[in-house]
């Protein structure tokens, strides 16, 4: 990817969000990493950050949260490694030993979860775990800060001297303060302590038959400080033993410093990583706050982004309990240019803004506040022009100012290139400068650059409609109430409404109407009928919503009417033939009728059996004999009809078991209508009331200390 200039990040506010994306950091350095960040260069690099950040996000949801990552800087103390014979303060090495345990947290959590979180586990490629540099100091250091005794034999034995001879110097001094008080040469408060070291409150007077070293007095004169002999001596001893205690620490921790030295490029390696990890952990608690994703990565380009909030605005909304209304872009080699118009105060330039904040957070490595459906490409430029930049410095107007910028656009703008350019061709002869504009966008389109521009100029509508690859759009206005409504509507022009506007606040008629009379009439009538086409384009939005809905209703309708049909020609169908068989029956039972009275008229067999045989052998005559074939499959139909009865049968006796088995369900008892007067409790309780009142299905209930309010459902009749 291109470069990206300093203009773009402040026409978008892009520090603002990096600003506000830093407070989420936990340590000093991860928030000023996070304050360094802009858009990268290296597209690789640019995906592998935004797939760290994503997996960061996920961990705020699940089960195997990431372990902590906060750490106190030690830079100063990698740099003093770099200089031969220094040694490290204390606090440096306890930092060191800090993030020595966290780093090993982190790649020994990584290892584990390397399905979970891939491109944070390749993060940690060039470290490894090590335990000796954290061993090692703390076998010097303890949790305190202090060092150990044990550090080096010598400091055992200086420290075991020291304890020693301050035992003697307490018991020295305790014998003299016990000697002097009975001779009744010391004042009141006995003694006191000066430079850390304990000294007789000796009165003035008795100051010469007190041996030892003089400290000082008090403000009056008429105490002396003194510290006895025997202690002075001691105490010399103690300073040396002091001195040998120092310059062995200062050893130790010399050594504790060239033990770290080759380890100075992995320590290099550790601070970047954590601080690297706290940049993610803040991009991701923003994305979290923002409500933000990963959307799709096209290797085309092409951006989809659905349902985008623009992520300041979003905060700031929140904060003042206003509603943000979402906006759907999309930008391919088919529709490259989007020509964005409509009325001022309508929603244009934060639309602008927010396809181009959003892309410059994607080329950032930070999520996006977009539909999880949305798609998004990355640019090697990213160019804007929006707002009034006067240079006061350079003594250009806005005009001048706006031309510079065109200067630079044409000598970067490629297939390769975002574009965004508020209130196109302004600052100078609406004819003439309509005209420039043209002349530079149709050369944007000739690269084959992608851009937004929001205008007013009609010529600019006219153009985007006549090229393929360009398109309008507007923000969408209530024609009715003059309202904007936000939302960005494709494929149509917008009206400027700029006589509507003007009447709506309140101007007068009659200035509108000379206004409209002093401008081309062809201009009023293209902007009226593109005010008509709106209003037209609202009516049949809702008229083909309407019909959406009533042809969902026919459909539904016309399928149960099918079902009804169906099912009422097989009835009539089986209806038909119940009717011919029993026609059948009638005339077969006629026949036999008439043969059974013959017979009994005559009293003959032989003609009676003979009419009967005829009648039988005529009625099988109208019978289709089966063939083999069907008569074998209808009895295998009957066998298997038979088996998933016999199956059936079993389920049902299971079914009625497994129902005598388990306990029988409590019939609900019948409602009782409660009335004034009536003796109630609650369900499940023992404490009986009387009703007071009823009203709206509550009653007022007397337990004589007290009444309660209770729904008529809870209560039963005692």
């Amino acid at each position: 990817m291109g470069y990206i200039p300093k203009k773009t990040l402040e026409d978008l506010e892009f520090l603002e969000v990096v600003t506000q994306m830093s407070a989420r950091a936990i340590t000093p350095m991860g928030k000023e990493a996070c304050r360094q960040i802009i858009p990268l260069e290296d597209r690789e690099a640019c995906l592998f950050e935004l797939q760290c950040v994503s997996e960061f996000l996920s961990s705020f949801d699940n089960d195997n949260t990431i372990p902590n990552h906060g750490f106190e800087s030690f830079e100063s103390a990698i740099k003093m490694l770099a200089i031969e014979n220094s040694v490290l303060e204390l606090q440096a090495f306890r930092n060191i030993a800090a993030a020595s345990e966290t780093v090993n947290g982190l790649l020994q959590f990584l290892e584990k979860f390397k399905t979970y979180y891939p491109a944070l586990y390749s993060a940690t490629e060039t470290l490894y775990i090590n335990k000796e540099i954290k061993a090692e100091i703390d076998s010097v250091i303890d949790r305190f800060g202090e060092i150990h005794n044990n550090a080096s034999e010598t400091l055992y034995s200086l420290r075991k001297s020291i304890q020693g001879i301050r035992g003697k110097i307490g018991q020295s001094f305790n014998k003299a303060l016990s000697h002097y008080v009975n001779l009744d040469y010391l004042d009141d408060i006995r003694e006191s302590v000066i430079d850390n070291k304990r000294v007789l409150a000796v009165k003035s007077m008795y100051r010469r038959k007190v041996k030892g070293g003089i400290m000082g007095s008090s403000k009056t004169g008429s105490i002396v400080f003194i510290e006895p002999e025997a202690t002075l001596q001691l105490g010399r001893e103690l300073q040396n033993l002091l001195f040998e205690e120092t310059e062995e620490i200062k050893k130790i921790l010399s050594q504790l410093t060239d033990f770290l030295r080759p380890y100075r490029s992995l320590l290099q390696e550790y601070q970047r990583f954590l601080t690297f990890v706290d940049t993610v952990f803040a991009r991701a608690r923003f994305a979290e706050e923002t409500q933000s994703i990963l959307p799709r990565i096209s290797e085309d380009q092409e951006l989809t982004l659905k349902d985008a909030y623009h992520p300041l605005l979003l905060q700031t909304h929140k904060l003042e309990g206003k509603k943000t209304y979402p906006q759907d872009i999309a930008l391919d080699p088919d529709k490259r240019i989007i020509v964005i118009s409509g009325p001022n105060a309508g929603g244009k330039s934060i639309t602008l803004k927010t396809v181009g904040l959003l892309q410059l957070m994607l080329q950032s490595g930070m999520l996006i506040p977009v539909h999880e459906k949305s798609s998004a490409c990355l640019f090697d430029r990213i160019l804007t022009d929006i707002g009034d930049n006067q240079s006061i410095e350079n003594h250009l107007s806005t005009y001048s100012y706006r031309l510079k910028n065109m200067k630079v656009f044409l000598k970067k703008c490629d297939a390769k290139t975002l574009f965004l350019i508020d209130e196109f061709g302004t600052g100078s002869d609406p004819e003439l400068g309509g005209a420039l504009a043209e002349a530079i966008l149709e050369d944007f389109y000739e690269r084959g650059a992608f851009g937004l521009i929001t205008t007013h100029y009609s010529n600019l509508k006219v153009l985007a409609n006549e090229l393929p690859a360009m398109t309008n759009a507007n923000m969408q206005f209530d024609n009715r109430t003059l309202e904007p409504i936000f939302k960005l509507i494709m494929g149509e022009a917008g009206s400027s409404f700029t006589f509507e506007v003007a009447q709506k606040n309140g101007l007068p008629y009659s200035l509108i109407n000379r206004a409209k009379k002093k401008i081309e009439r062809g201009k009023v009538r293209f902007d009226a009928t593109i005010a008509k086409l709106q209003k037209e384009r609202n009516q049949m939005a809702k008229t083909g919503r309407s019909l959406k809905e009533k042809e969902d209703a026919a459909s539904k309708a016309s399928e149960k009417f099918e079902s009804l049909n169906s099912k009422m020609k097989e009835k009539l169908v089986s209806y038909q033939e119940l009717y011919d068989h029993n026609q059948r029956m009638i005339v077969l039972g006629n026949k036999l009728n008439d043969a059974a009275e013959r017979f009994f008229n005559t009293n003959k067999k032989r003609p009676l059996i003979a009419e009967l045989l005829r009648l039988v052998e005529t009625e099988n005559s109208k019978r289709k004999r089966k063939t083999a074939a069907v008569a074998k499959k209808d009895r295998q139909k009957k066998k298997d009809t038979s088996k998933e009865l016999e199956a059936k049968i079993v389920e049902v006796r299971k079914e009625k078991k497994e129902a005598k088995k388990a306990p029988p369900k409590p019939k609900p008892k019948p409602k009782v209508q409660l009335k004034i007067g009536d003796r109630v409790r609650l369900q499940d309780s023992k404490s009986v009331g009387s009703i007071d009142t009823i009203e709206k299905n509550k009653a007022i209930v007397n337990y004589g200390l007290f009444t309660t309010q209770v729904s008529l459902d809870q209560l039963e009749k005692v």
